[in-house]
Order: C-alpha cells, then sequence, then structure tokens
C-alpha cells in the first residue's frame, strides 16, 4: 500500500501530465532555487518571500530549495511532480501558514504526515483577524500594544465574511523579526549536520538587520501626517502594516484575503464612494496579480493614481523588490510618495 505522501505524487503527476505542469509555464525547475546536490541538508520553503528570509539566515550552511517562483501568487500556485518530490525529500520544510498557500495545503499535510519536519512562520508572531488590522483617524492606541479585541472594527468597506488568522505578517518587518527568530530556533534544533553556533550566528546577524528595517520603514512614513495614512488596496494583504505604521485600510477592491476571489459591480460602486468621501488619491495593487479591477475603479473615480506594490512575491532580480530588505523599503517609498498628495 502507497503512503500518503506517495499517493500525492501520484496524483499530482497525472495533473501534471494532464495540465502540462500548472504550478509554472517554465516546466518543473522553475522556483526551484538552490536544488543542486550537495553534502548539505536540504532546507524547503514554500513562498520565495520566506525563501530569502530563510537563505539570509543560513548562509552556506545549508542548500535553501524555494517552491514558488517570483511572480508567484501563493493563492492559486500548485506544485508541480518534481516540487512536490522535493517536499517530500527535504530534511525541513518551512511555510507561511494560516492557509495562505492555498494550492500547497494537502502537498504539506501529506509530507508531514509521512514525517517530514514542518515549521509555519506565523506560529511566531502575534496574530490578527481578517478585517481587523489598522487604525482609524481617532485612535491613538500605542502602535507596539500587540493586544487585540473583538471591539476593533472592519476598515474594508465590505462584509466581512472571513474567518481565522490574516496571514500576511509579512507586511510587517517588526514581526518578520520575530517569525526569523522561531524558524532560526525550529533550524538550529531541527537541522541535523549544520554548525549550530555559526548558524546562530548568522541568523541572529540577519534579524538584527530586520530590527533596524523597522526603524527605517517608519523614517521613510513620517512624512504622513494621520489623515494621510489611508489605504485601499487590492486585496486584504496590508493589515499587519497598517496595524504597525498607524493606516486606517478604508476599502479592497477584492473583499477577501484570496486574489482568487472577485467582486461584484456593487461592492465595486460602493467602493468608489468611499474613495471619493475619504479622497483617497491612490489604489495600491499587487505585482503577483491581476490590476484590472483596481484600474476599474480608477476610470469610475477619475484623478486617482494605480500603484503597484510586491505584496506576496519578491520582485525580479532587477527590480527594487528582489530581496525582502528591498521588497519593504520600496513599498514604503512608493506608498509615502503616493499618498504625500
Amino acid at each position: 500500500m502507497m503512503s500518503s505522501f506517495r499517493s500525492v505524487i501520484a496524483l499530482v503527476a497525472s495533473l501534471t501530465l494532464l495540465a502540462a505542469a500548472c504550478g509554472s509555464d517554465d516546466g518543473d525547475d522553475a522556483g526551484v532555487a538552490g536544488s543542486g546536490k550537495t553534502d548539505r541538508p536540504t532546507v524547503v520553503v514554500t513562498t520565495n518571500i520566506l525563501g530569502d528570509v530563510v537563505e539570509q539566515m543560513v548562509g552556506d550552511h545549508a542548500d535553501v530549495v524555494t517552491v514558488m517562483p517570483v511572480g508567484a501568487d501563493p493563492h492559486d500556485f500548485q506544485a508541480s511532480a518534481r516540487q512536490v518530490a522535493q517536499i517530500g525529500d527535504a530534511a525541513v520544510l518551512i511555510s507561511n501558514g494560516a492557509a495562505f498557500e492555498e494550492g500547497l495545503v494537502d502537498v504539506i499535510e501529506a509530507a508531514e504526515a509521512d514525517g517530514t519536519v514542518v515549521h509555519e512562520a506565523i506560529t511566531a508572531v502575534s496574530t490578527i483577524e481578517f478585517g481587523k488590522g489598522g487604525h482609524g483617524h481617532d485612535d491613538d492606541e500605542d502602535l507596539d500594544d500587540e493586544d487585540h479585541d473583538d471591539d476593533d472594527h472592519d476598515d474594508d468597506g465590505h462584509d466581512d465574511d472571513h474567518d481565522g488568522d490574516d496571514p500576511h505578517f509579512f507586511t510587517d518587518p517588526a514581526r518578520m523579526a520575530v517569525a526569523a527568530a522561531g524558524i532560526l530556533d525550529f533550524l538550529v534544533a531541527n537541522l541535523d549536520g549544520v554548525d549550530a553556533d555559526a548558524v546562530r550566528a548568522s541568523g541572529d546577524a540577519y534579524i538584527t538587520e530586520l530590527e533596524a528595517l523597522d526603524a527605517e520603514v517608519e523614517e521613510t512614513l513620517s512624512s504622513l501626517s494621520k489623515e494621510q495614512r489611508v489605504l485601499v488596496t487590492n486585496h486584504e494583504v496590508f493589515g499587519y502594516f497598517a496595524e504597525r505604521y498607524g493606516f486606517e485600510v478604508v476599502g479592497t477592491v477584492v473583499p477577501s484575503d484570496s486574489t482568487a476571489d472577485g467582486a461584484s459591480a456593487q461592492a465595486l460602486a460602493e467602493l468608489a464612494e468611499i474613495v471619493e468621501d475619504e479622497g483617497v488619491p491612490a489604489i495600491f495593487t499587487d505585482t503577483s496579480s491581476s490590476d484590472e479591477l483596481a484600474q476599474t475603479l480608477a476610470d469610475e473615480v477619475g484623478d486617482i493614481e494605480v500603484v503597484e506594490l510586491f505584496t506576496e512575491s519578491l520582485g525580479e532580480a532587477d527590480s527594487d523588490g528582489a530581496t525582502y530588505l528591498d521588497m519593504v523599503r520600496a513599498n514604503a517609498a512608493r506608498i509615502a510618495d503616493a499618498l504625500a498628495g
């Protein structure tokens, strides 16, 4: 009798033949970084954002395989047969968690059932619920206070029918620093065949950079008044960012955490009214998903800019979002410029 993980591999292989490698247009090797054979242990990471973070922490002490290529939308990404096999062969597996990798949930669960040690990065941080991120203009709550109660309001301009934790913790570099510390502890405890002290030193140095990045973002945004700190985004992705830096998310084009969902004409009309009432100068979209609905909204409102941000994927190597540090810096600069008026 085949194991559960072997069954998943067989199923994905069959689907790959029928769907022409739905995980990537470039075949099974696309998105698979660090897959050369060495004597070092292999750490498999689902998203390219976390892949970069892990690579920076472990240096040359381990091989890091990143499943999702640059530009992939984690909400609809499907792994190829080879990528499924690599997940199963990993010494350890690191995922975002909170069902962020919607198309990989079954693969991850099967790998874990077959003995792969899995760490969900989000488990180390204080989470928020969908629609709970951000502060109103009259909210003087301490930004460092991570106690969230059920009285927080829903600012997205739509009925919030999504329960559970918001998976987009990585939009807040302070939380990413905490998550990185959790990943580092996990690697030191579970990655055999490495110099634990060397990995710890390398990881701690990168975490220091993440902590400094948080202060840098605050400085970049410092020119924006409380009234200017208003966001309209493509979908519910910047709740953690909004909470950390005192923004209010007044609307999302897609009233969901997933880009796989859509928006009704009525919802777009209601959001257009909110945007006009708030005098919002920009709509922020995702580099990894379509901005068609956002452009439609901008055309309806008029005199509003559509600005791309790196939200759920890094940018290409020659872009200003090629690494996690670069991505956060670029997003902060683009938000500050667009909202400055």
